[in-house]
């Protein structure tokens, strides 16, 4: 009988990939909002799982649906439909602009649906000439080379190429450059409301509403990509009805499945109907488990009472980081729209974010970059107001260890 190698955080270098450095412990339970690792050591969870745990870990609910569609039916591919799919895709219309759902298993496999159904749609309608799309400086929307060319940050395609044609940036929230640059071949206009990997910088009103009235002007759809800031995180079950501004179509995921690996592209019925039978398809996308679990999250995270409990904690936690800095000064900016939050670094710590996530685990925090200037906060929407204060007090020693050097 073979015997297994311990399983601790050296086997990640001896067996995987290394596309990714993970911190130094191994976490092997989690509860609300607290996680432990292989030695016992408690965490508060700041971080989310990257925005994905909005309801915490193990939330009872979740683990109820899982575990009852467990007992039924795990996976049928789209040859046949479900009926936790129908459930979801129903629930999701009603909440929503939507009258058409697709489901994939990733915010990248949204987002890829999404450009691929802007131009099927555009060639359906007005021919091969209108192709372009527009995206945003800063902006992130997933790993393929096609979301990735979008997403424009260099840092993530270079050694890729050659990248897919057809795709121009324009600088967020500057309007006036992206009215220069849409045209009648402009296809889709994609963005993220609140940009998450970017820097956790949000969209102004004015800017959201003119791009929303320029892509009207030239016939290009408007795409939302709200992996990370929809889902409740932003304060409202998705950002663009805080804004007021409806786009032609929206992607989700993270925080849709609570940490089970789902997504969705929602668009109108004439929209959807380019997407034709065969045009497009994944095998895991819109499996019955993954539609149980994200049915018990939408039915959670849409309540009134929870979106306003996101809205009021948004107020503790920026109380609580300007107090922090008015001791230490090392925010040049505090931002970001309910639980998703962006600490912008000050002189000289600018380009030091990972000290700061190092030291905050040191801690006993989970906290996250968005950037090497900006600490990013994305606990779970219903963390306890004690944690908050718990977690603050944490990330305010971790400042302080740094501070004194």
């Amino acid at each position: 009988m073979i015997q297994a190698s311990p399983v601790t955080r050296e086997l990640f270098d001896d067996v995987m990939v290394p596309n990714y450095a993970p911190a130094a412990i191994v976490p092997v339970r989690g509860e609300g909002s607290r996680l432990w690792d292989q030695n016992g050591r408690e965490y508060l969870d700041f971080a989310g799982g990257i925005a994905v745990n909005v309801l915490g870990h193990a939330h009872p609910r979740l683990v109820a649906a899982l575990t009852e569609q467990a007992h039924k039916l795990w996976h049928v591919s789209n040859v046949l439909t479900n009926e936790p799919a129908l459930r979801l895709a129903q629930k999701l219309c009603e909440l929503t602009f939507a009258q058409r759902v697709f489901f994939a298993n990733s915010g990248a496999e949204a987002n890829e649906a999404a450009l691929k159904l802007a131009r099927k749609y555009a060639a359906d309608h007005f021919g091969p000439d209108k192709r372009e799309i527009i995206a945003f400086t800063q902006a992130f929307h997933g790993r393929t080379l096609f979301t990735v060319t979008v997403g424009g940050q260099p840092k993530y395609t270079e050694g890729f190429e050659p990248l897919p044609p057809a795709i121009t940036h324009a600088p967020f929230n500057d309007l006036a450059t992206f009215a220069a640059a849409i045209s009648d071949r402009t296809c889709a206009v994609i963005l993220e409301p609140v940009q998450g990997e970017g820097g956790v910088t949000g969209a102004t009103p004015e800017f959201l509403q003119g791009v929303r009235e320029l892509c009207d002007r030239h016939q290009a759809l408007l795409i939302f990509d709200e992996v990370q800031c929809g889902n409740g995180r932003s304060g409202h079950l998705y950002a663009y009805m805080g804004y007021h501004v409806t786009p032609d179509i929206l992607t989700t995921a993270k925080g849709l499945g609570g940490g089970f690996p789902i997504s969705a592209m929602l668009t109108t019925a004439p929209i959807a109907a380019s997407l034709n039978v065969g045009s497009h398809g994944t095998t895991y996308g819109g499996n019955p488990l993954g539609c149980a679990v994200a049915g018990a999250v939408l039915e959670l995270i849409s309540d009134p009472e929870l979106l306003a409990g996101v809205r009021r904690k948004h107020a503790r936690f920026m109380a609580g980081l300007r107090a922090i800095n008015e001791r230490f000064g090392v925010f040049r900016d505090l931002r970001g729209q309910g639980l998703l939050l962006g600490c912008e670094l000050e002189e000289p710590w600018r380009g030091r974010s990972r000290d700061f996530i190092k030291a905050a685990l040191d801690e006993g925090l989970l906290v996250l970059v968005a950037g090497p200037d900006v600490i990013r906060l994305a606990p779970s929407l219903i963390i306890p107001d004690e944690l908050i204060e718990a977690g603050l007090e944490r990330l305010e020693r971790a400042i302080a260890r740094l501070a004194a050097g």
